[in-house]
């Protein structure tokens, strides 16, 4: 509830209250200042770039997935492998590139001894850069 200081009795009171309307006035008025003059600042200045002689970076192909099923069998992609041949699997998708990151999927019913014994089978193969997949969890 606003209150007002009055001094005097009668019909002459003075009153006590700030005006804040030239204030928010002049607030509005700076407020469409700056939304007209922000996309002028912005604004490319043109420039003649010269060409660069680096040949471009070629972006890394498909990534590479290795999926471990609830049955413990091993996939490639979508194509099912035999441990023993995992290693000649991965050289053949990966063109021999041991560098390439192997993303590593598992049914979350697997054991933790299964998954070591995996990642065992990909490091001995020479592939070390190995990043696990899961889902995110759901807000609770």
């Amino acid at each position: 509830m606003a209150g007002s200081i009055r001094e005097g009795e009668g019909d002459l009171a003075e009153t006590h209250e700030i005006n804040v309307t030239p204030f928010i006035d002049v607030m509005l008025v700076l407020l469409i200042v700056f939304m007209v003059a922000a996309p002028l600042a912005t604004v490319d200045v043109g420039v003649d770039l010269p060409a660069a002689a680096a040949a471009p970076k070629p972006r890394q192909e498909e990534p590479v997935f290795l999926t471990v099923k609830k049955d413990l069998s091993l996939a490639v992609g979508t194509d099912p492998v035999a441990r023993e041949r995992l290693a000649a699997a991965l050289d053949a998708v990966t063109q021999g590139d041991r560098n390439r990151r192997i993303l590593l999927r598992a049914d979350k019913a697997i054991a933790y001894g299964e998954m070591m014994d995996v990642m065992n089978r990909l490091g001995a193969a020479g592939y070390t850069r190995i990043a696990l997949v899961g889902l995110e969890a759901r807000g609770g």
